[in-house]
């Protein structure tokens, strides 16, 4: 059975749209290709059409109205097949925050927070919440200073994820200065600022808040992200 232009149109109008269309959006658009006058009420019939051909076929998708919106969404007995890749996807990536956060607790461990904070010149709550979901850190004890605050080290998974036997295997700061001033490194060198000033853009709505009080001058300030 050949499927009605106006179907394979909207299905290919919601799959490549950034964000989700509306039924005027997709009708319109329909229209200045084919001159055809389509109305919002045909675009609906149409994702009717499309999801009892997904449901018929035992496609892994649908075609969801989110408000006045479509989009595509996968059904709910795969769910557990896309959280593994995006997990999996989301462990490979470290923002620029948690890059930093982690570099201080694997060279100075065991550390409480307040340091973490001191060095970094910013609240470091977000930073270590999220190493501790992904499992790279972990909570070793408690201090003995003041208020006794909790101590952080790396874990089993941190030395894994960056292929470390033992953290006597860490590179020295000196060694990290030294190949980053070596002649042959520069077009890596190149190549990897261009990555962090990606990550820096990427972190626009992901930031960490200023510690309270403010820090100290010179000092950077990232702010943390509202929870949803």
């Amino acid at each position: 059975m050949t499927a009605h232009p106006l179907d394979r149109a909207v299905e290919a109008l919601i799959f490549a749209a950034e964000e989700p269309p509306t039924a005027a959006e997709l009708a319109r658009a329909y229209a200045r290709v084919t001159g055809a006058d389509v109305a919002a009420a045909d675009v609906d019939a149409a994702v009717g059409r499309l999801n009892a051909a997904y449901r018929e076929g035992g496609r892994a998708f649908r075609i969801h109205r989110w408000g006045r919106a479509y989009r595509m969404a996968t059904v709910e007995d795969v769910a557990p097949f896309v959280q593994a890749l995006l997990t999996e996807e989301e462990e490979k990536r470290l923002s620029r925050a948690l890059v930093e956060t982690l570099a201080v607790v694997a060279y100075r461990q065991p550390v409480s927070k307040p340091e973490i904070d001191h060095v970094r010149g910013v609240n470091a709550d977000y930073a270590l919440r999220q190493l501790l979901e992904r499992e790279l850190i972990t909570v070793v004890g408690r201090s003995e200073g003041v208020g006794r605050p909790l101590l952080y080290g790396t874990t089993e998974h941190f030395l894994d994820q960056f292929g470390l036997g033992t953290l006597e295997e860490l590179p020295r700061p000196r060694e990290v200065e030294e190949l980053l001033a070596d002649p042959a490194f520069s077009r890596e060198r190149a190549v990897l600022m261009t990555e962090m000033e990606a990550l820096r853009a990427q972190e626009a709505g992901e930031g960490e808040a200023a510690p309270e009080p403010p820090p100290a001058e010179g000092a950077s300030a990232e702010a943390e992200p509202a929870d949803a």
